[in-house]
């Protein structure tokens, strides 16, 4: 059985993606900063019949991130698949957002990425083998207000590993990277942010259930040579509109990104992990799913045209007709 190393493995995408490879019986390695979370997390996939290693760290921390990995492997052997999926956020505009709130988003959304990449290379590469699966953001390539840190790491990740697989391919390596960009997934996450808004933050629906962005994350990892995987119609047609009509998408944004990102449905948490995590017992634990279920999605037309590669052209004709749609839709908003 395969050997996985999921950060960010306590709630959300991680959560989902360390059960998804319980059920597959893999070794799962756990990583995340909430104690309660990773508990919970560890009885679950050894109930769906995998075997879990629970590692508490810090992920901005390269130390901590590579004594994660000499326990991975002193317990399991040789690591096959590392997934980089834990980061920090602040919902606030941007000049609300202290300096140290910044940094910290960078070290853990980015920094946390490098640290994770660089301790799976230490043991991949003289094996020749392995893959380092990037979970990204559609946020990665068109950048939404009142998310500044957020999305600035995404695109930092975007360019860190773009070179990676560069150098990996000068190299003829057999190691493998890539990436999977999520459209909106309903996490604990905005129960969690820290927050500056007059409302509870939310994803911009369309919003999806973590276990999709799971399997996709999954499927990345199974077919690696891939250089990037769009899961959910919104992040392709997200990411043609803004090829095609970047200038208007910007003044779209402006006048619906703050509204769309707010809710007055959830009541305030009164959580924050941003320097802390939320979940420190095993009573905070909060699973994969955030407020939102009863809008999320439990499938994506994506998820098929990933799998079958026949299907591609009429997804791509039909992403490009879903930006030629928005982008009708911001020329109306501009009128």
């Amino acid at each position: 059985m395969p050997t996985v190393v999921i950060t960010g493995a306590s709630a959300g995408i991680g959560r989902a993606t360390a059960r998804l490879y319980g059920r597959r019986g893999a070794d799962v390695v756990l990583v995340a900063r909430g104690k309660g979370g990773l508990e919970a997390a560890a009885d679950e996939v050894a109930a769906l019949g995998g075997r879990p290693l629970v590692q508490t760290a810090d992920v901005s921390d390269p130390d901590q991130v590579e004594a994660v990995a000499e326990a991975a492997e002193k317990e399991f052997g040789p690591i096959d698949v590392w997934i980089n999926c834990a980061f920090s956020s602040v919902f606030a505009p941007f000049e609300e957002i202290t300096p140290e709130e910044y940094k910290r988003i960078t070290e853990v959304t980015y920094l946390g990425f490098v640290n994770g990449t660089r301790a799976a290379l230490k043991r991949m590469l003289p094996r020749d083998r392995g893959t380092i699966v990037q979970v990204g953001s559609a946020l990665g390539e068109r950048s939404i207000p009142l998310q500044s840190g957020y999305c600035g790491a995404k695109h930092a990740v975007n360019g860190f590993t773009s070179t990676l697989r560069v150098e990996l391919l000068h190299r003829g390596s057999n190691v493998h990277v890539t990436v999977a960009q999520m459209p909106a997934v309903n996490t604990p996450q905005f129960d969690w942010v820290r927050d500056r808004l007059s409302e509870h933050p939310m994803p911009v629906p369309p919003i999806y259930q973590p276990e999709v962005a799971a399997r996709a994350v999954a499927y990345a990892a199974d077919h690696p040579r891939r250089k990037q995987y769009y899961v959910g119609a919104t992040t392709v047609a997200t990411i043609w509109a803004n090829r095609l009509a970047p200038a208007l998408l910007d003044r779209y944004l402006a006048r619906t990104g703050f509204v769309s990102q707010q809710t007055d449905s959830v009541p305030p948490s009164g959580l924050g992990n941003l320097f802390e995590p939320a979940d420190r017992e095993r009573a905070d634990d909060q699973g994969a799913h955030g407020s939102f279920d009863e809008i999320s999605h439990a499938r994506s037309w994506q998820e098929i045209l990933v799998r079958h590669p026949a299907a591609t052209a009429l997804g791509t004709g039909a992403a490009v007709l879903g930006a030629v749609s928005a982008i009708r839709r911001l020329a109306s908003c501009r009128a």
